[in-house]
């Protein structure tokens, strides 16, 4: 079994138009916390990414911050145990992907959507050997999992590979889940 110590979550820079989104982020602070895991996020004090972070931050966890330049210059970062910079937004994720154990999607925009997928898509391939998942707060991702599981019948997809991506609507089940599953590699190819 791996020891998840280090969790990458995608989210929002903004908070959404409801309360449980908020709500929810701070959940998975505390559970992130409570597990004895530390973040690694995209560095910002906006939105879902700063609440996640201050929710660690306030529960004594290491948080660590990935932003390109470009963003740090018009967005406020939070003071974070360790705050990295670099030029792309291809540098921010090959450090994310390095730097964490497991990763999560909290509800997001397209930013997050294509951090998510690409994780995803990264472990289909063996790439990334982590666990990817998704806290789906109030049904949040329902049509995009809806979308995944059409793509395995139509036959684009295994189910092997849609069954590797954790979902939960708890924050405390998807870290347990995320704490009790390995990752296991299945070929596409084969």
């Amino acid at each position: 079994m791996s020891v998840i110590r280090t969790v990458c979550v995608f989210c929002g820079s903004s908070t959404g138009s409801s309360g449980c989104y908020p709500t929810g982020a701070q959940l998975l602070g505390s559970a992130l916390a409570d597990a004895g895991m530390d973040l690694v996020y995209g560095g910002s004090d906006v939105g879902l990414m700063g609440l996640v972070a201050r929710t660690m931050l306030a529960r004594s966890r290491r948080v660590t911050g990935i932003i390109p330049r470009a963003l740090q210059e018009v967005t406020r970062p939070l003071d974070i145990t360790e705050l990295i910079i670099v030029d792309t937004m291809h540098e921010r994720k090959a450090a994310m992907y390095e730097r964490s154990d497991a990763f999560i999607a909290l509800p997001g925009g397209i930013g997050t959507f294509e951090e998510l997928l690409e994780a995803f898509t990264w472990s289909q391939l063996g790439y990334l050997k982590k666990p990817v998942a998704v806290l789906n707060i109030n049904g949040y991702y329902d049509l995009l999992l809806q979308q995944l599981a059409l793509s395995v019948r139509s036959g684009f997809m295994k189910q092997t590979h849609l069954d590797g991506l954790l979902v939960h609507d708890d924050p405390n089940e998807l870290v347990g889940m995320l704490q009790s599953t390995d990752y296991a590699y299945h070929p596409k190819w084969q």
